[in-house]
């Protein structure tokens, strides 16, 4: 991340861009004088003889504002008791105007081309370029103006570092914009070019909490060893956490009933020993049943218990084998699997609606229905 230095290092780099474009272009050659290029307030730029001004691109920095998008992203920073976890970042952007000036005629729209052209090519500045403008013997060598951080706490070329890319975007000012700006400047208005750079991030190295350390990865621990498993890994596609992607009754009619089978489709339904949970929808009843031997990993079939009452005193009374137990209406199904070290894992649930039996009855009088 950044440091305090962000803000004079990006000017730094967009100086440095300009200077390298004008120089490889042999702008000295083609206007036949040399140049300049500063990063001065506008008024500062102008010479006091106007027939001796040296063709000078001058980049300004006239307004810094918070990075709407990312200006509360780090919020909280800090804990209840006050404590600080996360160093608080400032997000900013900044608002450059190029400008050019010349005693000769169209040198100064010369410069302008130049520039545009640069920040048109090249609107994302590299991280190499920003180490190399913004390295010590850089620095030192070319007298930037900025202190000698080089080998001390603080560097500008940490801007390099920061998360987000530097990026150049061309802005349109209005008129109104452009003379506010100017009478504000109290300078002789020229030809001026407006750019926005973000987004800049800028973070001290305070001290925070430190985060747990991680005691164990996945399961238990090896008898043998008395090392954890770590992370699972398995290499295909499929996902390696149980699914269910279908359930249906057997028949092929759209609700299950009592006596018949229940198929569900899926992934990883063999990891373990499964048991098919059906849950009541709106209650917190649950009846469990073991399917039916053998399991394949993309399909379980279970039996539902047949319609016909139970004996009397029957082992069985109150159990999910027991019909009395099912009460006609909506259920959730999902597959319960345990594997060798007992640990459990659950599949999503889909819904199903279990229909009433319906039987004839001789009375008198001819058949009736119940």
């Amino acid at each position: 991340m950044s440091n305090v230095l962000a803000i004079a290092g990006v000017t730094r780099i967009l100086k440095d861009m300009l200077n390298d474009a004008l120089v490889f272009g042999n702008v000295d050659q083609v206007m036949g004088t040399d140049f300049a290029v500063t990063a001065q307030p506008p008024d500062r730029i102008v010479s006091d003889n106007p027939d001796t001004q040296t063709p000078h691109l001058n980049l300004f920095l006239h307004r810094v504002t918070p990075n709407a998008a990312l200006r509360n992203a780090d919020l909280p920073t800090r804990s209840g008791d006050g404590a600080l976890q996360m160093r608080p970042t400032l997000a900013l952007d900044l608002h450059y105007i190029l400008t050019a000036v010349a005693a000769e005629e169209l040198h100064a729209e010369v410069l302008l081309g130049y520039a545009m052209q640069l920040f048109h090519e090249m609107p994302v500045v590299p991280r190499e370029s920003i180490r190399t403008s913004l390295s010590a013997a850089e620095l030192a060598g070319l007298g930037s103006g900025l202190p000698d951080f080089g080998t001390g706490p603080l560097s500008p070329a940490e801007l390099a570092d920061q998360i987000e890319m530097l990026k150049i975007t061309p802005v349109a000012l209005s008129m109104d914009d452009m003379s506010k700006m100017w009478t504000a400047l109290q300078a002789s208005y020229r030809t001026t070019v407006a750019y926005d750079v973000s987004v800049v991030l800028i973070e001290r190295a305070l001290p925070v909490r430190p985060t747990l350390p991680v005691l164990t990865r996945g399961g238990l621990r090896d008898p043998e060893t008395g090392r954890d498993p770590g992370v699972a890994a398995e290499p295909h596609l499929a996902t390696s956490v149980p699914s269910l992607l279908s359930v249906a009754a057997q028949d092929q009619h759209p609700v299950m009933r009592l006596g018949g089978r229940v198929v569900l489709t899926g992934t990883g339904l063999d990891t373990g020993d499964a048991q098919v949970r059906f849950r009541e929808a709106g209650t917190d009843v649950s009846l469990l049943l073991v399917p039916e031997a053998p399991a394949r990993p993309d399909r379980l079939v279970v039996q539902l218990p047949g319609p016909a009452a139970l004996p009397g005193g029957s082992s069985l009374a109150g159990t999910p084998q027991d019909p009395a137990s099912w009460r006609v209406g909506a259920y959730e199904i999902e597959v319960i699997l345990t594997d060798s070290e007992a640990r459990t894992a659950a599949t999503n649930r889909l819904p199903l609606a279990l229909a009433p039996a319906i039987s004839a009855t001789a009375v008198a009088g001819g058949l009736a229905r119940r």
